[in-house]
């Protein structure tokens, strides 16, 4: 009776990531009703080879948001006359997202646009923002899912310029 065996050892272990690479992704918040949203994008059968998680997919929403020049605008029209209309005290989930994108929200955040003499939005509800408008645009997420593939592509590119450089 022949038996198969698996192919690699028990002892055999993925190396630790370099330590630059273990500050990529950052802490966000997101509000509950986008949560939601993204944990069904999260568990649907086209979320596979690779199974793409949260960092992804919120990295993904604002990557596609800010593909586009009128990103800015969309963003605060959207925190302006329908997040604002929310329950600031709605419950939010602590979740990541990948540097990058976390830096593009960043500077939104620090923008003129979010200065005085115009209301202050906080990092959630800008992230929390660009999943909304990502849902309002394709409810069934795929678009969602193929930027989370082209973000992966990129930051794999990137990965290995500069560590041949």
């Amino acid at each position: 009776m022949n038996t198969a065996s698996p192919t690699t050892h028990p002892h055999t272990t993925v190396p630790p990531l370099p330590a630059a690479d273990q500050h990529a992704v950052v802490e966000t918040r997101l509000w509950m009703e986008e949560h939601v949203w993204l944990y069904r994008i999260l568990h649907c059968a086209d979320n596979v080879s690779p199974t793409f998680r949260f960092p992804d997919l919120i990295s993904a929403s604002v990557s596609l948001l800010f593909s586009r020049p009128d990103a800015p605008t969309r963003i605060f029209r959207y925190l302006c006359g329908n997040l604002v209309l929310r329950d600031p005290q709605t419950p939010r989930r602590r979740e990541s997202m990948w540097r990058s994108q976390y830096e593009l929200l960043q500077d939104l955040q620090r923008s003129p646009a979010n200065r005085h003499p115009n209301p202050k939005f906080q990092l959630d509800q800008l992230t929390t923002a660009c999943v909304a408008l990502c849902r309002e645009e394709d409810e069934s997420g795929n678009n969602l899912l193929r930027q989370a593939r082209i973000n992966m592509a990129e930051r794999t590119q990137h990965g290995q310029a500069s560590s041949s450089g």
